[in-house]
Parts: C-alpha cells; sequence; structure tokens
C-alpha cells in the first residue's frame, strides 16, 4: 500500500510557489471586488462584477492546487481554463470596448494593473498540472 502523500502533487515542490501566488492574487482580487462593488458599483457594474468572478475563480484554482488530489485538480484545471479565457476575453474587450470597462479590473488590458500575472498565471498552472499528471503516469 502506497502513502497517500506518495509521488507528484501540484502543491508540492516548485507548485508550491504557484499556490503562493495564486493565493495572493485571490486576497488582492477578492479585496478589490470588494471595495469596487460596496463603493462603486454603480459606475462600473461589468467591471466589478468580473473582478469579483475572477475572485472567485483565483480562490478555486488555488485550494485545488493545493490539495492536488485528483477531483481538486480536475477542478483546478476548469478554473484556470476558464481564468485564461475570462483575461483573453475581458483583456480584448477592454481594449475594444473601453466605456464597458470604465475602471480598471484583474483581468482589463490582460491583467497590465496586476504586472500582467493574470494573462501569465494560468498558462503556467496548467503546464504544472500537466507536468505532474505526466510524472504521476511516470511513477505509477
Amino acid at each position: 500500500m502506497s502513502e497517500p502523500d506518495a509521488g507528484p502533487h501540484t502543491g508540492r515542490g516548485p507548485g508550491r510557489l504557484l499556490v503562493a501566488v495564486y493565493g495572493l492574487l485571490a486576497l488582492a482580487a477578492t479585496g478589490r471586488s470588494i471595495l469596487q462593488i460596496s463603493e462603486y458599483f454603480d459606475r462600473a457594474p461589468v467591471s466589478y462584477v468580473m473582478s469579483a468572478l475572477a475572485a472567485v475563480i483565483y480562490v478555486v484554482a488555488t485550494v485545488g492546487l493545493a490539495r492536488g488530489d485528483r477531483s481538486s485538480v480536475r477542478l483546478a484545471t476548469v478554473a484556470l481554463t476558464v481564468e485564461l479565457a475570462g483575461v483573453l476575453v475581458v483583456g480584448a474587450l477592454s481594449y475594444a470596448l473601453p466605456s464597458a470597462f470604465p475602471d480598471k479590473t484583474v483581468w482589463s488590458h490582460f491583467g497590465a494593473g496586476y504586472g500582467y500575472v493574470p494573462l501569465l498565471l494560468p498558462v503556467l498552472g496548467l503546464w504544472w498540472i500537466r507536468h505532474t499528471r505526466r510524472r504521476a503516469a511516470l511513477t505509477s
């Protein structure tokens, strides 16, 4: 019988840094969206709802990557895929229809306000999941 902790895990090794960055982004996006929705919602409701959605996705990704079990990694994969699609769609729309995004969100302008981390992080996260799956397949 093998230990439940044995083998590759998305929340171990370099994955710890990924989990930490997602956790930090989750806190930042949550705080920003709470402030925006509670204080300025009437000014840019679409932008602020998108910030709140991003925050929820970051929390789900953080927990899924940190737990590392099969169902959590599947959930994280869905969250990262939705995040990447959101960053690309909202990023493009924020340039094409700037009036729809009068205030910055986590995903507007492809995450420029966050140093493009929201654009790079889901790509890195999806790669890490794939990498750990391959390593798990090799060790089993």
